[in-house]
C-alpha cells in the first residue's frame, strides 16, 4: 500500500527541501524539463466541478491567516501542506505564483493537475499604491511555455482611486493575450474601497454582480474567460449575472468551519459554478488537519453527466 505524503516525510527536518535549493543553484533548467514531461489534466467539462488549491498569497506580501500574522511565511511548511492537499485525487490542480509553481514542478506534484499561474502580484498588501496592481508574475507566453492551463488576475475596482483604470487596462491586455494563446483567463474581480488605511472588498450581492459585469467585458475576447468570485448572500441572483464558468474563492478564513462549508455547498449548487479555487481556508484550517479539510471540501463537489439534447 502506498504511503501518504505525511507518512513519507519528516516535517520537522529542516533539510527536507534541500534538493530544491541544489536544483535552483546547479540546474535551473530542471524546471523547464519538469514542465515538459508533466502529465496534463484530461481537461475540464460541464458537470464535473473542479477543485483548485490557491497558493499565490506570499507573492503579494499576504502571509496572515486569521489571527496568525506569519502563518504562510515558512515555505517548507507551505510546500508540505500543498503536497498533502494535492495528494487527494479530488484536487484537480493548483493556482500559484511563479516561485511556488516552479517548486511544485520540481517536486513532481503536478501530474494530472490543472495549472494556473498568478499574473499580477504588484498590489502588495498595505502598499500605498496597492490598487495599482501591476503584472509582476506570469505572462501568457510563459504560461504557454510551461504547458499551463491558464492565468489568474486579481482585479479590484475602486471608484475613488485613480489607479483602478491602470489595473483594468492591464487586466484587459492579459485577458486578450491569454485568449490568443488559447489559455483560460481566471479573473477575480471585486468592488473595493479604502477604509482605515486598508483596501477592503465589498462583499454584498450587488457589489459582486457589478464587479462580474465589469470583469466579463475586459479584453478583446471573452472566449477563454472564467470568473473567480466570493461566496456571498443571494448566490442565485449573483450567478444569474453571467454565463461564464465561475469558480468560488475562499478568502481569509472566518467563522466556524461548518458554516463556511455549508455556504460553499449552497453556492456550488448554482448553475454555472465550475468548482472551488481555495487556499488559506484549506491549507491552514483551524484544527490544522489539512487532509481532513480538503476531504470535506472535496465531498461538496458534484461530478455528473450534463443533460444534452438529441
Amino acid at each position: 500500500m502506498t504511503q501518504t505524503f505525511a507518512a513519507r516525510i519528516d516535517r520537522e527536518d529542516p533539510r527536507r527541501y534541500e534538493e530544491l535549493t541544489r536544483l535552483r543553484l546547479e540546474d535551473p533548467q530542471a524546471v523547464a524539463r519538469a514542465a515538459a514531461t508533466r502529465i496534463k489534466h484530461p481537461g475540464v467539462r460541464l458537470g464535473s466541478q473542479n477543485f483548485i488549491i490557491a497558493a499565490d498569497h506570499p507573492a503579494r506580501g499576504a502571509l496572515s491567516v486569521g489571527n496568525r500574522a506569519t502563518a504562510m511565511a515558512d515555505r517548507r511548511d507551505l510546500l508540505d501542506r500543498l503536497q498533502i492537499a494535492l495528494e487527494n485525487p479530488a484536487v484537480d490542480g493548483v493556482l500559484a505564483s511563479p516561485d511556488v509553481l516552479d517548486e511544485l514542478l520540481l517536486l513532481g506534484a503536478l501530474d494530472y493537475k490543472l495549472v494556473f499561474g498568478s499574473m499580477n502580484r504588484g498590489g502588495l498588501t498595505g502598499l500605498v499604491n496597492e490598487l495599482d496592481d501591476r503584472f509582476t508574475g506570469h505572462t501568457a507566453a510563459a504560461l504557454a511555455a510551461l504547458g499551463a492551463d491558464g492565468g489568474k488576475m486579481l482585479t479590484r475596482i475602486a471608484y475613488e482611486d485613480a489607479d483602478t483604470v491602470a489595473t483594468l487596462e492591464a487586466t484587459a491586455h492579459a485577458v486578450s493575450d491569454l485568449a490568443r494563446h488559447g489559455l483560460i483567463a481566471m479573473v477575480e474581480p471585486f468592488i473595493s474601497r479604502r477604509q482605515g488605511g486598508k483596501v477592503v472588498n465589498e462583499l454584498t450581492p450587488d457589489a459582486v454582480i457589478k464587479s462580474m459585469g465589469i470583469a466579463s467585458g475586459l479584453g478583446e475576447s471573452s472566449a477563454y474567460t472564467w470568473l473567480k468570485i466570493p461566496v456571498v448572500a443571494e448566490m442565485e441572483r449573483v450567478m444569474a449575472a453571467t454565463t461564464m464558468p465561475t469558480v468560488l474563492l475562499g478568502g481569509d478564513p472566518g467563522g466556524r468551519p461548518d458554516e463556511v462549508f455549508a455556504s460553499w455547498q449552497h453556492a456550488l449548487a448554482q448553475p454555472g459554478v465550475q468548482g472551488l479555487t481555495v487556499g488559506r481556508t484549506l491549507l491552514y484550517p483551524q484544527d490544522d488537519d489539512v487532509a481532513g479539510a480538503v476531504a470535506t471540501a472535496a465531498s461538496l463537489l458534484t461530478h455528473h453527466t450534463p443533460v444534452t439534447s438529441d
